[in-house]
């Protein structure tokens, strides 16, 4: 178990905006609105229970303290990305109104690219809308083994694995590992994700020591305090998503060939969208040969969904034998991975979506700049905006919705520590000038930055 609890950045609810189904004005017989569902389930009385009365109080505790997490429904327009449309509430039809999405994890758009949903709809009918099984049991289709094949390829590795989410990807990876051997010691970035250290925390018997956030000297010295023979895996990610800072690799692989260790390395948010064909800081760096174990995601610079690990052939062969996350639960579905394979394959040969995204970046940044909004400067393409206090933060997203058409998720506690809370903004290819000018313009309004910095000197 580690031997302080590390602290969350981000999660699964707070990564990613949810699209809601197609409004059908006619459900059917039987049909129930949220409401009439709520009103007949409040009619069961939970209130004996020590655990309900453990929930009213723990979600008491989080509304006062601002950290009460709000969906707000959108439902995305695939041929105007990064426009979405406005449903309130959710089992209502969309208003009309629509909304510039800034917090899409969706960097490239490539998600609503014609030829990934081209592919999915054509696996849809030539295979059907599910998988039919898990990997081992008729789950495992021509498309599945394709994709792994592609993913090692982009990576520089032997083989890749398929999992059903970036979540489960690095949990069941983690878990599987750390539990193979007795003695295992994770060494484990202080802000490394949630996925990362469920895995670690759930390997019984490993050992779990934490470093500070990208501090090679603090790794350095508890890699030379723990047993020389023991089995060390260093896991640590490339792009921390809330701070958008980026580790060193090299030096990191360096210590672990010093000190014996293998090295694990989550690209969650960095493939796709660094490197010639989009591998990773790792290919940008040329150093993903010294990586023993690459994990990333197809949901965010892939625009599908699902997660995989790559790494040398016994590993994989190890994990697709051992890893629980992998085997019993249905497999991706045959649409989910054509889509995925066809815009891995559209990514690592055509790089104007990757170039065009860091263009925009730094064209927003320097209206920012320009108009004297703050932002924290990070050498990724994520850019957050401090804010600094929960109940602030939530009202300056809910203001920018409601008055200006603007979305942009706020990130509090614990994803980030209390007095960082900041919106996460992720400008992509498809921001136009005239939706940063009017971002930009409101966020000057809401953070009372000074009328005499306009837009239109950032602009100039």
């Amino acid at each position: 178990m580690c031997d302080e609890p590390n602290r969350h950045p981000h999660d699964g609810s707070g990564r990613t905006v949810t699209a809601t189904a197609a409004w059908d004005p006619d459900p059917g017989p039987g049909y129930r609105t949220a409401s009439q569902e709520n009103s007949r389930v409040a009619s069961i009385d939970v209130g004996g229970h020590p655990f309900y009365r453990f929930c009213r109080t723990a979600l008491e505790d989080i509304r006062r303290q601002g950290r009460y997490r709000q969906f707000t429904p959108l439902a995305r327009q695939a041929d105007n990305y990064p426009v979405y449309d406005r449903a309130v509430p959710a089992v209502q039809p969309p208003d009309g109104r629509e909304a510039v999405v800034w917090s899409a994890n969706d960097y490239l758009g490539m998600g609503v690219e014609p030829a990934v949903v081209e592919a999915a709809i054509g696996a849809i009918r030539a295979h059907g809308a599910g998988a039919g099984g898990t990997r081992n049991i008729a789950g495992t289709s021509p498309l599945h083994a394709e994709l792994e094949a592609e993913l090692a390829s982009l990576h520089g590795k032997e083989a890749g694995l398929l999992f059903v989410s970036g979540y489960v990807s690095n949990q069941a990876s983690l878990q599987t590992i750390l539990t193979s051997m007795p003695g295992w010691i994770c060494f484990s970035d202080r802000q490394n994700h949630a996925s990362m250290i469920a895995g670690i925390k759930g390997a019984r018997g490993a050992s779990c020591v934490i470093f500070e956030h990208n501090d090679l000297a603090d790794l350095e010295a508890k890699l030379a305090a723990a047993p020389k023979d023991a089995p060390k895996l260093i896991a640590f990610e490339s792009v921390y998503s809330m701070d958008g800072d980026i580790s060193d690799i090299a030096a990191t692989c360096a210590l672990a060939r010093k000190y014996g260790a293998m090295t694990y390395l989550d690209e969650v948010h960095a493939v796709g969208l660094y490197g010639a064909q989009g591998g990773g800081i790792a290919e940008r760096d040329g150093i993903g040969d010294q990586v023993d174990i690459i994990e990333g995601t197809l949901a965010k610079g892939f625009g599908v969904h699902g997660g995989y690990v790559t790494g040398s052939a016994e590993l994989i062969d190890y994990l697709r034998c051992a890893a629980s996350g992998f085997i019993f639960t249905t497999s991706l579905p045959p649409s989910v991975v054509a889509a995925a394979l066809a815009s891995v394959r559209l990514v690592r040969k055509d790089g104007w979506r990757r170039e065009k995204m860091f263009e925009r970046v730094e064209a927003f940044r320097t209206r920012l700049r320009a108009a004297g909004v703050p932002f924290m400067q990070t050498p990724s393409h994520i850019v957050p905006i401090p804010v600094g206090d929960a109940d602030r933060c939530t009202e300056i997203s809910r203001r920018l919705l409601s008055e200006y058409g603007l979305y942009a998720t706020p990130i509090n506690y614990p994803t980030v520590p209390r007095g960082t809370e900041r919106l996460r903004l992720t400008p992509g290819p498809f921001h136009t000038d005239e939706m940063m000018d009017e971002m930009v313009a409101a966020l000057a309004t809401l953070l009372g930055v000074s009328a005499d910095r306009t837009v239109q000197d950032a602009a100039a």
